[in-house]
């Protein structure tokens, strides 16, 4: 097709900044030499630059493709395309934006499709916008857009829990911003033991969170701590993500316990990854879950402060696809993580409980004295609980 026939061109000439803010401004944080792809300035349409090149595969001509460039957010144009009465583009998202003005030529935009260009898209192959930070892959140009949305090459998101950071880049540059930019504790080692704090632990609704990285065979790991409302139980949780791919989180395991005064929880599991956000992880209740009344009892004292020791250990697995992996968590299970256990569509409750009891010691005071466990296990995950149990005499 002769491109020179097309008539609906779009062109950023005359953009009224006044009127309209691009919103493709880089993060602070996202520099140049983490996202080269992102920080690289693009030309608007019809320009006659070379073509763009990946380290694999070649771009179809750069002139085509900057025809399917909004000028306003400088995003692919997906159909429908719209167009003004003198042949201007943009995208169906940004006509909202500028109020059905043609950012160009100022007139109205009116609901006129560019139906020639819509059609020139079906012929393009594309390589995925990450290519410069290795993805080598091609696709069809309608199908480019749902492989970027998934695609392994793409940036990390900020994983830090406390505010809506929109930074991204890869890990090395997460690392120097959770530690610069949010202050963040950095601790190397694949053992914690950590101590959490709170003068009022009735006060859950503004959640109390805490975020520490760890640095642990060459690989780092965000383990959160903090308060929310879990319906209109209180619960505190710990859970660690892995700053990685899911694959290779998968890869590792770790551990959770806390407890005191003859009685202890202890998680274990397989890191997520931070591709999933802190929230998802947190409504999936993957992780150690402490129900308040129990965290005070572990503080002790008069149960007006939260006094909790965490430790766990973090550690690679030889062969993790060999099979689903036992896991321990909280005695106290909510029904979500009892569905899970069941398995299937998560409709109907199968639970196996195992135990056993034996006897710990002698007491002058007590006939006995008994420690009872109690294991749950199903889908790859199991909870784990002790309890002393003391047998008067008489």
């Amino acid at each position: 097709m002769d491109l020179d026939s097309i008539e609906c061109v779009s062109s950023s000439d005359g953009l009224d900044e006044d009127e309209i803010h691009l919103h493709h401004t880089l993060h602070p944080y996202s520099h140049s030499h983490h996202h080269p792809e992102l920080s690289s300035t693009k030309p608007r349409n019809g320009s006659n630059n070379s073509a763009i090149t990946g380290p694999t595969a070649t771009a179809p001509a750069t002139s085509v493709h900057e025809l399917l460039e909004c000028p306003v957010c400088t995003n692919s144009m997906y159909p429908p395309i719209h167009q003004c009465h003198n042949g201007h583009t943009l995208c169906s998202t940004c006509k909202t934006r500028v109020h059905n003005r043609c950012p160009t030529c100022r007139q109205e935009l009116g609901d006129i499709r560019c139906l020639a260009l819509e059609k020139v898209a079906e012929s393009l192959e594309l390589p995925c916008k990450y290519y410069s930070l290795g993805c080598p892959e091609i696709f069809p140009y309608y199908s480019k857009l749902k492989h970027e949305a998934l695609c392994n090459f793409r940036p990390y998101n900020c994983p830090y829990a406390g505010s809506e950071c929109s930074a991204v880049g890869d890990i090395p540059f997460l690392v120097a911003h959770l530690r610069d930019d949010h202050k963040v504790d950095m601790h190397s080692g694949c053992t914690f033991n950590h101590r959490y704090v709170k003068s009022n632990p009735r006060e859950v609704e503004n959640a109390t969170w805490m975020l520490t990285v760890f640095n642990c065979f060459g690989q780092y790991f965000c383990l959160h701590f903090e308060a929310f409302q879990l319906g209109m139980a209180p619960v505190y949780m710990a859970f660690l993500r892995f700053m990685g791919d899911e694959n290779e989180a998968r890869t590792y395991s770790y551990s959770l316990e806390v407890g005191g005064y003859g009685r202890k929880l202890i998680w274990e599991g397989t890191p997520r990854s931070i591709r999933d956000s802190h929230r998802k992880v947190r409504d999936s209740h993957d992780g150690l879950i402490i129900q308040r009344n129990m965290a005070l009892f572990f503080s002790g004292g008069d149960r007006k402060e939260l006094k909790l020791r965490v430790t766990g250990r973090i550690w690679k697995e030889q062969n993790p696809d060999a099979g689903l992996m036992v896991n321990r968590k909280a005695f106290e299970l909510i029904r979500k993580q009892a569905l899970f256990f069941s398995g299937g569509d998560r409709k109907e409750l199968k639970l196996r409980v195992t135990g056993r009891i034996w006897k710990e010691q002698d007491d002058k005071m007590f006939a006995k004295v008994v420690t009872f466990s109690l294991l749950v296990r199903g889908s790859g995950r199991a909870t784990f609980a002790t309890q002393h149990k003391r047998l008067l005499h008489g």
